[in-house]
């Protein structure tokens, strides 16, 4: 069994989100991804990168850690902050909900890394932060 895993952390800024792309895209490189694959991982991980400083932390400092661990051809990313948290996670879900009309947010962050991960499990509590997980099987095995 192949295994590996990294982490990272940075600022709650959104410059940062395209560094999160580029990191986890060049972790999960070593699966041998597909350009497809490895677009879908890079627009999952923006949009949750996003939600974190957007909604977790309203554009205030916070930070933000990505974890991903390859077992086989299958990553698991893991993308959390200590913000706000949501206090309906069923409804926030639920495809053009945003909770923040004012920033004119498409509301469909969840909807896209549901679409482009084979799995999505959300976790958050009030005044706590968010957790999102993902995960995606490649077809290559490295």
């Amino acid at each position: 069994m192949y295994e590996n895993r990294m982490k990272v952390e940075f600022q709650s800024k959104s410059q940062n989100e395209s560094f999160a792309r580029v990191a986890v895209a060049a972790f999960v490189s070593q699966l041998d991804p597909t350009i497809e694959e490895i677009t879908d991982v890079k627009t999952a991980v923006s949009e949750a990168v996003t939600n974190s400083i957007i909604h977790g932390y309203e554009n205030k400092d916070g930070i933000v850690t990505i974890e991903a661990v390859i077992k086989d051809n299958e990553v698991t990313i893991t993308v959390s902050d200590e913000g706000r948290g949501i206090d309906n996670i069923e409804q926030a879900m639920q495809p053009l909900y945003t909770s923040r009309p004012d920033l004119e947010r498409s509301g469909m962050g969840f909807t896209v890394m549901e679409t482009f991960m084979d799995s999505l499990e959300v976790y958050s509590e009030a005044g706590k932060g968010t957790k999102v997980v993902m995960k995606k099987t490649f077809k290559s095995i490295c």
